[in-house]
């Protein structure tokens, strides 16, 4: 029996993915056709390291109603493809052409998406509604969405949670090489203990929050620093905050960096990693050096690696916009003595290597192709 062959249509091509791209390029017989460009800057992957390249195609955006249309990917359901694996977005209008004639060409489509939030509103949870119904199996994120889905009507064995990943087997070597720097110390000619957020720096991060917190704790006695890793991508300006709160001696405005050994040292010496708002890939980029994290409670306006957060073993959940209780909150992950905080680099390792990492979604991609 030959070897399935599978067509995989994105909207983008993110330079964060290449590990699970890279992966599916060698285990799968996939061909890849990549949107062009999205409205949010991400950076993107060498799309020519995959042997299965095949196009980057249009992303038409047809005015300012938030639908796309890529152009010249409809056609693709003719070809002579097993499965389909594409974007999970309800808002791609040619997604629907292919959902609709796989069903008369008894083809399989796989959506991968973050699944359904509880607080849509009614016309896009509609959509998605119907969006998901098409698919033959949704590859989502985690199992807080998988949840929500259930409880609107759709089957388990339909549901498939994929997680997320970042660059694992780089990142595996690296930590397996870290320990105690002066990176901190020599930056802030102490050693008192460190708060990081590492992503790129945007309003919906609500990082004033951290730096009313960072003053709040210096208030009380509590000794700190903040360190930002990433760039200010919305000129959010946090640097005059810094300032008017009159902290800037205590926060570091390290910038963005691709450099993995850096960021390793970075978070692994760093006492607790801090995203006010929705975390994201912060959450797998911190547990996966170890370093706790603390975000908000507010779970229908998380980003699904939220849930990757085990409650007082790898970290924490403030409520949301209280920066008391964020202060609270960090007040008491940054006092763990030694063997509390190796017990948490251990846990947050089990987490990653377990389930958040392209080893374990290829695994659940071949599965679902029927291959061994």
């Amino acid at each position: 029996m030959s070897e399935p062959k599978i067509c995989c249509i994105f909207n983008l091509a993110p330079h964060y993915r290449e590990p699970i791209y890279t992966l599916m390029d060698e285990k799968l017989n996939c061909d890849f056709y990549f949107g062009d460009k999205v409205k949010t800057k991400i950076k993107p992957l060498n799309v020519n390291n995959l042997k299965g390249y095949k196009n980057t195609v249009k992303n038409k955006f047809l005015f300012n109603t938030g639908w796309i249309w890529q152009k010249g990917v409809s056609s693709l359901v003719f070809k002579p493809y097993d499965f389909y694996i594409i974007t999970g977005d309800p808002y791609i209008i040619s997604n629907y052409v292919i959902l609709l004639l796989s069903h008369l060409l008894n083809k399989k489509v796989f959506v991968w998406s973050h699944g359904m939030k509880a607080n849509a509103n009614t016309k896009r949870k509609l959509l998605e509604f119907l969006f998901f119904k098409l698919s033959h199996k949704v590859l989502i994120y985690g199992e807080y969405s998988q949840s929500i889905m259930l409880k609107r009507g759709f089957k388990k064995d339909k549901l498939i949670p994929i997680y997320n990943s970042l660059n694992y087997d780089q990142q595996k070597r690296i930590r397996e090489n870290l320990g105690s720097s002066t990176i901190y110390k020599d930056h802030f000619k102490n050693g008192k203990p460190v708060l990081a957020y590492i992503g790129r720096i945007q309003h919906s991060k609500k990082l004033d929050l951290l730096l009313r917190a960072t003053k709040d704790l210096l208030n009380k006695g509590t000794p700190c620093n903040l360190v930002f890793i990433g760039k200010d991508v919305e000129e959010v300006g946090l640097e005059k905050l810094a300032m008017d709160l009159d902290i800037q001696e205590n926060v570091w405005f390290y910038g963005a960096s691709y450099d993995e050994e850096d960021i390793g040292n970075l978070i692994f010496n760093a006492n607790v990693c801090i995203s006010p708002g929705p975390i994201g890939l912060t959450a797998l980029h911190s547990l996966t050096y170890g370093t706790p994290i603390i975000t908000n409670d507010n779970f229908e306006t998380q980003m699904p690696e939220f849930e990757i957060i085990e409650k007082g073993k790898t970290g924490d959940f403030f409520i949301d916009n209280d920066i008391k209780d964020l202060t609270l909150k960090t007040s008491q992950w940054i006092s763990l003595d030694e063997t509390k905080r190796n017990s948490v680099r251990k846990w947050a390792f089990e987490a990653i290597d377990k389930y958040y990492n392209p080893h374990y979604q290829i695994k659940v991609l071949k599965k679902l192709v029927g291959i061994n």
